[in-house]
């Protein structure tokens, strides 16, 4: 980990989160043209829609695109996941908070320390083997971690924070 990594990490841990360190202009959000797929709200400085900041597809596409391949209690085989850094959306939206609570198409509801999106490469993934996911496949959004990259990832504890169908963030 870089220094500059190790530095948005700390801020972001102890809730010092400051719009600056984490939010380039590049990341200034026009409003979604398309059908919203994600909405970040609670604290956020960064705000395209009275609720909050919404993305489309092509705005989370638009963000620095990640990949992994990992084993999950959902898949037998390791699957590859791609999409974007949780830490990078909630960088976009200007979060501040130290608790991101995530809900899902059908309510369900988990809560993610916000030290997992700068300690972890947690994404918040749109495509499953390079296609993109239904609803039925889990998606269209799914937060994954990479379990294989760190065995302490391995647990219940962090399987119930890989939450699928994702809809929103409520940063805390």
């Amino acid at each position: 980990m870089n220094c500059n990594s190790s530095r948005r990490g700390l801020l972001y841990a102890t809730g010092l989160l400051a719009a600056s360190a984490f939010t380039p202009a590049a990341w200034a959000l026009d409003a979604p043209t398309g059908k919203v797929v994600l909405t970040v709200s609670g604290t956020v400085q960064n705000r395209n829609a009275p609720e909050g900041a919404s993305f489309d597809m092509p705005m989370l596409e638009k963000l620095p695109q990640h990949s992994f391949s990992t084993k999950t209690p959902w898949y037998p085989q390791a699957r590859k996941f791609t999409g974007v850094r949780l830490r990078d959306v909630l960088a976009a939206a200007g979060a501040r908070g130290t608790v991101i609570n995530a809900v899902a198409l059908n309510d369900y509801r988990v809560e993610i320390p916000g030290e997992d999106a700068a300690r972890t490469e947690v994404i918040v993934a749109y495509l499953l083997d390079d296609k993109p996911m239904t609803v039925r496949e889990r998606g269209p959004l799914f937060v994954i971690y990479p379990f294989d990259d760190n065995p302490d990832l391995r647990n219940a504890v962090y399987f119930s924070r890989a939450i699928w169908q994702l809809r929103t963030l409520d940063v805390k």
